[in-house]
């Protein structure tokens, strides 16, 4: 069976900033979106989001401002029981990590390695997402406010007419 993912966006949040292919500005608040499985979805919502352990940023909450790139997520998990999780994000001060082996690539968090940063942006279309969609990581979850979950929708065809 086939799924899209449908989103009404037109309810944003006020000082909330849409979708957009440049970097996000320091100190604003944008939708964001994170792809995940149905189950921790419910346990996002009662506990809020944790820190990964690792990743390709380091640590922290992967997320992206492009609903199609978190729908995709968790890879290779049946679309059915994805869920994605609507949320808005002060992004506080961004780096943007624009390739494979950046100096920061994983230590953009760390004071150790100079300047810290409350969010990595990798680009789309500069190599480091396969998709080629862009990324998000925010340090901090405590930066995250859930607003809401999308879930996939049957598509539905009509007759055999090729339409859907």
């Amino acid at each position: 069976m086939a799924y899209q993912w449908a989103e009404d966006d037109f309810d944003l949040p006020a000082g909330v900033g849409r979708l957009g292919l440049s970097e996000p500005v320091n100190n604003r608040k944008y939708i964001m979106y994170h792809g995940t499985t149905r189950k921790a979805a419910e346990a996002i919502q009662a506990s809020g989001f944790r820190r990964s352990k690792d990743g390709m940023l380091g640590p922290g909450v992967y997320l992206s401002r492009d609903l199609q790139k978190a729908s995709r997520y968790p890879i290779d998990h049946p679309e059915h029981d994805r869920v994605v999780i609507r949320v808005k994000v002060n992004v506080g001060k961004v780096i943007a990590i624009n390739r494979q082996h950046h100096p920061r690539q994983k230590t953009w968090q760390d004071p150790r390695y100079g300047e810290v940063y409350d969010t990595a942006w990798v680009p789309p279309n500069c190599g480091m997402v396969k998709s080629g969609l862009e990324e998000d990581c925010v340090w901090d979850p405590n930066r995250i406010q859930i607003l809401r979950t999308i879930k996939p929708q049957p598509v539905q065809s009509f007759g055999g007419c090729g339409y859907k």
